[in-house]
């Protein structure tokens, strides 16, 4: 396996970058993971787009998408997979030992690893913690993970394989890595951006095609919405058959198959829709 790191191509073993490296020692860093299908990844355009605006909103040097774009086609030539997770990780760089950053020394690591499709539907449980809708990083697809990999760890010893968080005003808004959608009377809704959830890829498209509503949601819509699916990069649209203790019957349910269909049918037409 070859990995980009900072210009060029490393095997695992020479793959370094600096125990300095403010991505490391603060969080201070950006990424984006993609789907790739036989060598092909999905919607790099609108993830690289993505990884611009969350650098710009964290204050990190804008990156160079043209390198990112090779280091990107480098990694996927040199380690040919059927369905792969691609991960763009750029980082404030090497920096001093706290919170302040050092001189302008972005770094950029791309990784490739093996994925494998997901189930046809899942299990999400909801966490007393919360998504500050006000916070800093709001909106910004962040190195600084702690808050997921708490709640992913409660999920997995419930059962479950997704968590989803309130944001601080007990609305609905989102899970660890994924968007949520709801149908609540045969219509479908998603939690706005100013929930603070985050832009996903996926969620985009999935409004765009399904014909999804953003609405205001109150976190007690789980009790009762008819259908409930979540959406990630490489989950693409997944069913949800049980939230906490409510078992939601058969799924995917009609809205959540339609959604699911028009994606695929949407998604294999154009490997990188604008």
């Amino acid at each position: 396996m070859k990995i980009w790191v900072n210009g060029g191509l490393r095997t695992a073993d020479e793959a370094q970058v600096s125990v300095f490296d403010h991505g490391l020692t603060v969080g201070d860093g950006v990424f984006e993971t993609l789907k790739t299908v036989q060598g092909r990844p999905f919607a790099l355009t609108r993830h690289l787009d993505r990884l611009a605006r969350s650098a710009r909103g964290l204050g990190l040097p804008e990156p160079d998408l043209d390198e990112v774009r090779a280091a990107c086609a480098a990694v996927l030539e040199a380690s040919p997979m059927p369905l792969g997770r691609l991960r763009i990780t750029y980082t404030g760089g090497v920096a001093p030992l706290g919170s302040d950053r050092g001189e302008p020394d972005s770094s950029l690591v791309v990784a490739l690893g093996e994925a494998h499709p997901s189930a046809a539907s899942t299990a999400v449980i909801t966490v007393p913690w919360v998504r500050n809708e006000r916070g800093a990083l709001a909106g910004l697809k962040t190195t600084s993970y702690g808050e997921n990999v708490v709640a992913l760890a409660r999920a997995h010893e419930h059962g479950a394989s997704e968590a989803l968080f309130a944001n601080t005003v007990g609305r609905l808004c989102e899970g660890t890595g994924t968007n949520v959608f709801v149908v609540v009377d045969g219509e479908l809704h998603t939690p706005p951006l100013a929930s603070g959830c985050l832009a996903g890829i996926t969620r985009a498209l999935t409004v765009e095609w399904a014909g999804a509503r953003e609405s205001d949601l109150p976190m007690d819509v789980l009790k009762s919405a008819e259908e409930v699916f979540v959406t990630s990069s490489l989950r693409d649209v997944q069913a949800v058959h049980r939230v906490d203790g409510r078992d939601l019957g058969k799924a995917p349910g009609p809205v959540t198959a339609k959604a699911l269909r028009i994606f695929q049918e949407r998604a294999a037409a154009d490997s990188d829709p604008a």
